[in-house]
């Protein structure tokens, strides 16, 4: 079955930086759109960045534009998120998904079929 599995979250200080990263397996990895999502306390997941199976595309909410940063590595079946400039309002579990259909480049929350179970990130002030 198709695994994601994220890492690299923890306790930060406002304005630092982390590095999540996702590993995907059993899943056609270079043809699959990969999204970071996150979820606070007492809120509904939400969208954080995408980037399409080219890779030649990203995607991005608007609070995260210009501090967070999407990448892949198809030869290691991973993504990751740089975030900069952490806000304690960034604080959440940070979810890594897949589109899990090839070649769609939709990354919309209820379209995303594989999910991993989440990293803690935490910001204070």
């Amino acid at each position: 079955q198709v695994q994601l599995v994220e890492s690299g979250g923890g306790l930060v200080q406002a304005g630092g930086s982390l590095r999540l990263v996702c590993a995907a397996s059993r899943i056609p990895f270079s043809s699959n759109t990969m999204g970071w999502f996150r979820q606070a306390p007492g809120k509904e997941r939400e969208f954080v960045a995408a980037i399409g199976w080219s890779t030649g595309h990203t995607y991005y909410t608007d609070s995260v534009k210009g501090r967070f940063t999407i990448s892949r590595d198809n030869a290691k079946n991973t993504v990751y998120l740089q975030m900069n400039s952490l806000k304690p309002e960034d604080t959440a579990v940070y979810y890594c998904a897949a589109n899990g259909s090839p070649y769609d480049n939709r990354w919309y929350l209820n379209v995303m079929k594989y999910w991993g179970k989440g990293t803690l990130v935490t910001v204070s002030s």
